[in-house]
């Protein structure tokens, strides 16, 4: 089987897979994705959008989720360069909601990271040139978008750069609390 999948202890959902890589003095080659094993260990979800952004070293981008009816469970990995790649439970009614979990996802090694709809997503970039590529299983949706603060205290996501540039956007997204308020039961 050339992927390898293992599914996070303490958020029910999140999956980290490792591709075979077959390496030669040429390069290597993997498969990045195969909808059958994927769907064997449980991500059975149809992909209809790609995304790629390009960011420099200290990017953060995030914490972004979409509501329902939009809400995307998302693939994703790095072609080249590094990120700290992190996703927060969102679910209502999950035992892990409002945790986080983060794993490093670089171009060596070739990890994907699967996050089910229902959670919000961010990334911080390691290294500049970085190239971030990910499958959505639903379109964006403006409407539908959301977010919360990456550096809110209540979440305490462990960062590893101090001071990311993020966006006026990103700045500007509420707290955990204060969105909570504003979710209807």
């Amino acid at each position: 089987m050339p992927f390898q999948f293992t599914k996070v202890e303490n958020i029910i959902g999140l999956v980290i897979i490792d591709p075979a890589v077959f390496p030669d003095p040429r390069g290597y080659f993997l498969e990045s994705f195969r909808q059958d094993q994927f769907a064997e260990n449980g991500i059975g979800e149809i992909f209809v959008q790609d995304n790629h952004s390009l960011s420099c070293k200290g990017t953060l981008r995030g914490l972004h989720f979409q509501k329902d009816p939009a809400a995307q469970g998302k693939l994703v990995t790095v072609i080249s360069g590094a990120v700290w790649d992190v996703a927060v439970d969102l679910r209502k009614g999950s035992p892990s909601f409002g945790k986080w979990f983060g794993v490093e996802l670089t171009g060596d090694n070739h990890r994907l990271f699967y996050i089910p709809p229902g959670f919000a997503h961010g990334f911080l970039t390691l290294e500049d040139n970085t190239h971030f590529v990910y499958k959505c299983t639903q379109y964006y949706s403006p409407e539908n978008d959301g977010g919360l603060r990456w550096d809110d205290p209540e979440l305490a996501v462990q960062w590893p750069i101090k001071d990311p540039l993020v966006s006026a956007k990103d700045e500007s997204l509420p707290h955990m609390a204060d969105w909570l308020k504003g979710v209807k039961e």
